[in-house]
């Protein structure tokens, strides 16, 4: 981790901002050789229509059997759309994931997908897109492919940013046929990704992606054996099929009025404002100052906020920007440590300390990420509570003597909302009306299941990503609308049978990497009669009504987030109270050479696999009975001695990682399918003891020790991804 650089004043950080943007660019410039940067695939400033022949020649000059291989690698395990590093400054680069020729191959593959699947009738999708670098390149090529192939996509008006979460809604309500969106999410500036949405705003399954890519396959098939080739077609930028009247604002409105945004909801926070509550509201340079403003506006809310950032800027306003250690090279050199605010790296380069002292006690942050389905939050204390927030858990940055800024992670600032959502139910009479229920993923906070089993609610718990929840949302839908007079009763990933009661509704789903729903009071139903408990993304929007509502809660209780969350975890007993997640990433993902890049992140991948197989062997195993957990113990402890496994009570496997479950503790190990990066999690009731044990297991080299040999043989170990990969899909697809 980059030590937290100080600043004199706002001068000097931006001189430090201006020298990395330079020397950002300079390493693109010096890694991009002169034939690539001389030919365009596209000419895009030709608004006429324009046609590509795919030859054997262009295929081997452009490797896409090569970029078709990682592609499909990244479509197999993707948790939020196909994405990858794209060359800023020339994006028809073929030697990156993602660029140009890339993206139409996957736009037509989808086009003669869909029409296959609709013959005879119109087909209608969304294409849209946040700040990201050629975003609207992006969009145009993917708009215009469409339109080649006679199906209508609806944009924003000029091709504006929106919101992930707006465009998901749009799709659900007016029974589209999916839709494009243009991101990722909160990753460094230069990664890119076509966020694939199904006719329901859904991300795309695993097989939703693999069957336009079947198509890709035949289309480099073809130009590579017909004397012919296979031509692209890309229609006129003005056609028939491309309309630019996206506006969901009053459908979302109407949404949020029979969830978060209640009329009392909405008045305390006019009554907070007009007694002097501020906020800031932190948008990285992303969309949503652009999506927000208006849907304020709306609801009347707007003059309490105060806005960073909120120039759209790919770069982030250097957010995330900075020189650290290369862990593959040794060298100091230009990195990008994405915007992720969940992220305390990423939060030091925020320069907080200077944009909040003038600030007052108890002044809220809501931070979002680029598509706006992310919120972290943050609150501006006095210096005093630094040690009520150490014991917490939380992480803070000093302003001056007298105040320091403290961070919510989504795992404390989610379970204040979710408590906070509750209790104002509660008051207004309507928490009975219905049985409730929470949406969490493996690696969130137990706490929050204990939060919601102590107010009488069941627990669905889903492997990491929205999609996961999303789709569990979409199970249990399909039996509570087949037989809405009887209790809903499911399993989730935990293989457990949960009743969720008669008539249930989301009290929160979300997950620890920021994402979160709660819905509305009533079945959500689109224009031609389609039900739902809540819409398929995760919103931010949402997520900062509520949020906002809480803020006017303790400004006009005069009770700082801290204090709330000590209450809340001392009314309902919680015992994983703390909470830790470490990001290792083998390689540097700003090198702008792609040679480089992919040698130093092959490496990276044989050191991320070693550790996730160890751990994968040892719950494998377990569940087949090969060995027992007094087995598992023993071999643990003979790989790391400085850990005591007496109180390790199971390890399973859950649809993508690794799950330690100990006495009041867990640790969990998942990999990023796509990347050289693994994940790791704990939670529990000691914080210096999660720690410590997260720290030594995600490190573990995955070195297999003579015991494990002995219990777990090489031709055990040998089928475990594809063990997984069996047990995974029929998770996915059994009850749907």
């Amino acid at each position: 981790m980059a030590e937290r650089k100080i600043f004199s004043n706002p001068e000097e950080r931006q001189r430090y901002l201006g020298e990395l943007i330079v020397e950002y660019h300079q390493g693109i410039e010096n890694a991009t050789p002169a034939e690539f940067k001389n030919n365009p695939v596209f000419d895009l400033a030709n608004d006429g229509s324009i046609s590509l022949t795919l030859t054997r020649e262009r295929v081997e000059l452009w490797n896409l059997e090569g970029w078709l291989a990682n592609y499909k690698k990244e479509a197999e395990h993707s948790t939020g759309g196909i994405r990858g590093p794209q060359n800023i400054l020339y994006p028809w680069d073929p030697r990156f994931p993602l660029n140009q020729i890339g993206v139409a191959l996957a736009t037509l593959g989808k086009s003669l997908v869909l029409k296959e699947k609709l013959p005879g009738r119109d087909i209608h999708k969304i294409v849209s897109g946040e700040v990201r670098y050629n975003t609207k390149r992006y969009i145009d090529i993917i708009s215009r492919i469409h339109a080649a192939n006679g199906i209508y996509t609806h944009q924003v008006p000029n091709n504006e940013t929106t919101a992930v979460w707006l465009v998901s809604f749009v799709i659900f309500m007016l029974d589209y046929d999916g839709g494009e969106y243009v991101t990722s999410s909160h990753a460094m500036s230069s990664k890119i990704a076509t966020k694939d949405l199904d006719t329901q705003g859904s991300q795309f399954l695993p097989e939703m992606s693999l069957a336009f890519i079947a198509k890709i396959e035949e289309i480099i098939k073809k130009a590579k054996e017909s004397p012919d080739g296979y031509t692209i077609t890309l229609a006129p930028k003005k056609n028939p099929h491309t309309i630019q009247d996206f506006d969901g604002y009053d459908l979302y409105m109407n949404y949020l009025r029979d969830g978060v945004a209640t009329d009392e909801n909405l008045q305390l926070i006019k009554d907070a404002t007009q007694n002097g509550m501020r906020l800031m509201y932190e948008t990285v340079g992303g969309c949503m100052y652009r999506t927000m403003v208006p849907l304020l506006k709306k609801f009347g809310i707007l003059e309490p906020f105060e806005w960073n950032n909120k120039e759209e800027d790919p770069y982030f306003h250097g957010i995330g920007k900075t020189r650290q250690t290369n862990p593959a090279t040794g060298k100091e050199q230009y990195f990008d440590l994405s915007c992720d605010a969940c992220l305390s790296e990423v939060v030091d380069t925020m320069y907080y300390e200077h944009i909040l002292r003038d600030k007052p006690i108890g002044y809220v942050v809501l931070i979002t990420d680029p598509d706006g389905d992310r919120l972290v939050l943050g609150q501006v204390e006095p210096a005093s509570n630094a040690s009520l927030i150490s014991d917490l858990g939380l992480y803070y940055i000093p302003i001056n003597e007298e105040k320091i800024v403290s961070i919510y992670h989504p795992t404390f600032s989610f379970l204040m909302i979710m408590d906070f959502h509750m209790k104002r139910l509660k008051q207004t009479g309507h928490w009975d009306d219905h049985a409730r229920f929470i949406m969490t993923t493996t690696p969130s906070s137990r706490a929050w299941d204990e939060w919601a089993r102590a107010n009488g609610m069941a627990v669905l718990t889903t492997p990491v990503g929205i999609k996961e929840i999303a789709n569990l949302m979409k199970k249990a839908e399909k039996k509570l609308f087949a037989n809405p007079a009887e209790p809903v009763v499911m399993d989730d990933v935990w293989k457990q049978n949960i009743t969720l009661g008669i008539d249930p509704r989301i009290a929160f789903a979300g997950e620890e990497s920021g994402g979160m729903v709660i819905g509305p009071e009533n079945i959500i139903q689109s224009k031609a009669g389609r039900k739902a408990l809540a819409m398929r993304e995760k919103s931010a929007g949402e997520a900062s009504i509520i949020a906002t509502a809480l803020a006017a809660h303790l400004y006009q209780e005069k009770k700082s987030m801290a204090e709330y969350l000590q209450q809340i975890f001392q009314e309902n007993n919680i015992k994983y109270r703390y909470y830790n997640r470490a990001d290792i990433t083998y390689y540097n993902e700003s090198e702008p050479d792609p040679v480089k890049l992919l040698a130093e992140k092959t490496a990276g991948e044989q050191k991320r696999d070693a550790i996730d197989l160890y751990c994968l062997g040892l719950a494998l195993s377990l569940k087949d009975k090969r060995i027992t957990i007094d087995d598992a113990r023993t071999i643990l402890a003979e790989a790391m001695p400085e850990l005591d496994f007496a109180s390790l009570e199971n390890i399973v496997f859950t649809g993508d990682a690794t799950y330690f479950a100990f006495h009041n503790m867990f640790v969990q190990i998942r990999k990023s399918g796509t990347d050289a990066k693994l994940r790791g999690y704990s939670n529990g009731d000691n914080n210096e003891k999660i720690k410590r044990y997260l720290d030594v297991m995600v490190h573990y080299s995955g070195a297999i020790t003579p015991l494990y040999n002995k219990k777990i043989p090489a031709t055990f170990r040998s089928t475990i991804y594809d063990t997984t990969k069996k047990l995974y899909d029929h998770y996915l697809y059994v009850g749907l």
